[in-house]
């Protein structure tokens, strides 16, 4: 009796470490917008201690779905650094990391109205990421990208 009493001890011990590690290794995604020095940046940063596993990235613009952000944008692709993903391979977010989803440095000699112009096209967009944990847990993060029309003012 006292052998099956330690065995279904051991057990729940088991079952509750499981649950115990499923919830500290949980990745925490974060959608960070920057805005300084004549630089505009998206980044999603990973500030859990598990890994984000990226599944799916995609903009909204006026209710139509995009998987690239450079489909939004009336911008030479070349102009900026963007991600493009794709779901035949994945992306991995390890802990305290990052992942830069779009990012343009202005020249000096660029004026501020080019500045402002990609702030508009920004402001006009959102993002939905889908990943998962390494428990194959699912991960929504969304972030409307109506900051960047706030920085104007």
């Amino acid at each position: 009796m006292i052998a099956l009493l330690a065995l279904l001890a051991t057990c729940y011990q088991l079952y509750l470490q499981r649950v115990h590690n499923e919830k500290s290794l949980r990745p925490l995604g974060q959608i960070d917008f920057l805005d300084k020095q004549r630089t505009l940046r998206v980044r999603l940063c990973n500030n859990g201690i598990g890994p984000l596993i990226i599944e799916k990235i995609t903009f909204l613009k006026d209710e139509k779905k995009y998987s690239v952000i450079s489909d939004c944008l009336d911008l030479n692709p070349r102009s900026y650094m963007h991600l493009r993903t794709s779901e035949s391979t994945r992306t991995v977010i390890y802990p305290a990391s990052s992942l830069i989803i779009f990012e343009k440095t202005f020249e000096v000699d660029e004026s501020e109205e080019n500045i402002d112009d990609v702030r508009t096209q920004l402001s006009s967009l959102s993002v939905v990421v889908i990943g998962r944990d390494i428990y194959n847990n699912k991960i929504t993060i969304k972030r409307d990208f109506g900051w960047f029309s706030e920085i104007k003012s």
